[in-house]
This record gives structure tokens, C-alpha cells and sequence, in this order.
């Protein structure tokens, strides 16, 4: 009846502690798998989530805007321009929508005051406006959005910035309406100046400033 005692005595004098070490280092090996498979099922989430299709927050306006691009896409790719003089402002802008969504132009800004000289009044001599003019670019595409009230309108996004980086300033930074496009008129809220309607007007083709 003593020989169990006895033998547990021996075992325990000869593996006082290594039999506790040995499932530690099991529990450990176990833990060390549990944690590789939950950091593949993480990675692999990531991948399937990547891989899916994107999800919009309004289908409408995504189906809206494809087909905004599809339609009116095609007749802004190309050359355009605009030119106008006032009395103390002289403007001309020459924009190149590519098909890649790349956006190209110059533009020429110049500017003068009236001012009142011994009783007289004049015109100071014409200024180019530093920081606006030059070349630039960027890119451009069309979307659909909803305004406040929840109204869909067709817009323009252009964002450009000047080649000439110390200018400081943006050539283009805009998410605005556009009223009209055809083979050879573009109209659009533009930057500088609009007419009756509230529009830019572009009309298709290479062109020069006359000033």
C-alpha cells in the first residue's frame, strides 16, 4: 500500500518542475497558433473586403453620374477657350479636357484701376495679376450631386494647380454647375466672370489671347 506513495514521492523529486514547464510551453504553443490563425482570418477579411464592390451611400447619384459621363464625357474632351475685356479687366483662359480625366490650360489675367489724377480721372497702366496667370494643371471629371434641398444637378469638379508652384494659389479648386455642352459651345459657372445667366461660356477650339 505504500509503493503509490512512494512512487509519486520519486517522480515528483525527479520532475519537481519540468513537467510544469512542459505545459507551459504547450499552452503556449497553443496560444502562439490560436494567434497566427485569428491574424490570417484578419488579413483575409481585409483582402475579401478590398476585393469586393464598393458600396455607395446613394446608389441614384452613382448611376447618375455614369451616365452623366457617358453622355456629355466625349464632347468636353478637347481644346476650349474663353476672352473677356472690360474696362478694367481683361481675361483669356484656354482649357484642354482629356480623356484620361487630365486637365490642361493657361490662363491670362490682367487688371488696372481708375484713379484721379489733378482732378482728372484715368486709367492706370494694365497689370498681368501675378499668382493667377500661367500655365496649369490637374484634372477634371462630372458628377451628379443633390444640393441641400435635395435637388439633383449635373456638376463639373476641376482642381488645378499652376506649374509655376511659389505662385501660392490654385488655378482651379471647383465643384460647380454646368449648364450646357455640344460640339462647339461649353457653358459652365466659371471662375472670373459670367454672363446674364450666371455662365461662363467656352467656345471649342486652339486660340490665342488678343491682348
Amino acid at each position: 500500500m505504500m509503493r503509490p506513495l512512494l512512487f509519486q514521492q520519486t517522480f515528483t523529486r525527479l520532475c519537481p518542475s519540468g513537467c510544469a514547464l512542459s505545459r507551459r510551453a504547450d499552452r503556449l504553443r497553443v496560444s502562439s497558433v490560436m494567434g497566427q490563425v485569428t491574424l490570417f482570418l484578419l488579413l483575409f477579411a481585409l483582402v475579401v473586403s478590398c476585393s469586393s464592390e464598393p458600396e455607395y451611400a446613394d446608389p441614384e447619384a452613382y448611376e447618375k453620374t455614369e451616365q452623366l459621363q457617358q453622355r456629355y464625357a466625349p464632347l468636353f474632351v478637347g481644346v476650349w477657350h474663353t476672352e473677356r475685356i472690360t474696362d478694367k479687366l481683361r481675361f483669356f483662359e484656354r482649357l484642354v479636357f482629356q480623356t484620361d480625366g487630365k486637365l490642361q490650360g493657361v490662363r491670362k489675367l490682367h487688371t488696372r484701376q481708375l484713379v484721379t489724377i489733378d482732378g482728372e480721372e484715368r486709367y492706370t497702366d494694365w497689370e498681368e495679376v501675378e499668382g493667377l496667370s500661367g500655365a496649369f494643371s490637374g484634372a477634371w471629371r462630372l458628377r451628379w450631386e443633390r444640393d441641400d434641398n435635395g435637388v439633383g444637378h449635373d456638376r463639373i469638379i476641376l482642381s488645378a494647380g499652376f506649374e509655376n508652384a511659389g505662385s501660392g494659389y490654385t488655378a482651379y479648386s471647383h465643384n460647380v454647375p454646368f449648364n450646357f455642352v455640344n460640339d462647339n459651345l461649353l457653358r459652365f459657372s466659371g471662375l472670373m466672370f459670367s454672363n446674364a445667366g450666371g455662365w461662363t461660356e467656352y467656345q471649342k477650339g486652339n486660340a490665342e489671347p488678343s491682348f
